[in-house]
């Protein structure tokens, strides 16, 4: 079966599209990050089951932003540790809103090169996919290793005895960023085979 120009691009942005839907669902949803108690030892010690999203953090149905606010927290009361950790929550809030903004202008052109067949636009648009799936990744990345140090730092401050009875994990939000950074990765592949074809395409007309 032999691939057409028209299904490269047409597939390409069906991959943008769906980066961008699930990109977008992970920033508005809170299952960034899921901790539970173990209900067997909930009477023993404060309940601290919550699911927090960019912004905000819910805690038995009701929903908190100021402690997760890095713009608007008072940088003179918290430890360099915090300081630093506060740092890396500003640069992903900035970095995964910015990767979804490229991520419209990316689709914006590569509708235009793709109507335009032309090789060059379509090869720029392609890069430019990369470089928002770069800027999606390391916007992921940094939480993880955000959420590793703040446990750590937690542990560090309550003591290990005090976080045994509870479970932190990942939550679907993350896996939908993970999921719209695979898709723009994707989506910059075939955008390539596509400026490939239309370059060959142009060269031998007679294989139009």
């Amino acid at each position: 079966m032999k691939v057409t120009f028209g299904c490269l691009v047409v597939a390409a942005g069906v991959c943008g599209l769906l980066s961008f839907a699930l990109l977008s669902a992970s920033l508005g949803t809170e299952y960034w990050y899921i901790i539970q108690m173990n209900p067997m030892n909930a009477s023993d010690f404060e309940d601290m089951s919550s699911h927090s999203g960019l912004w905000t953090i819910n805690e038995g149905g009701k929903i908190q932003t100021d402690s997760i606010d890095s713009f608007a927290a008072d940088y003179s009361r918290y430890s360099e540790t915090e300081l630093h950790m506060l740092t890396m929550h500003s640069a992903i809030v900035v970095v995964l809103p910015l990767s979804l903004v490229l991520l419209l202008f990316g689709g914006i052109c590569g509708l235009v090169s793709s109507l335009a067949r032309s090789s060059a636009l379509l090869t720029g648009t392609a890069s430019y996919f990369f470089i928002s799936s770069l800027l999606t990744l390391c916007g992921v990345s940094l939480y993880i290793i955000y959420s590793q140090q703040a446990l750590a730092e937690t542990e560090r401050l309550v003591g290990p005895e005090a976080l045994a009875y509870i479970h932190t994990s990942f939550g679907w939000s993350l896996g939908l960023a993970w999921l719209s950074y695979g898709l723009e990765v994707v989506a910059g592949v075939l955008l390539l085979i596509a400026a490939r074809m239309a370059r060959l395409q142009h060269s031998s007309p007679s294989m139009a």
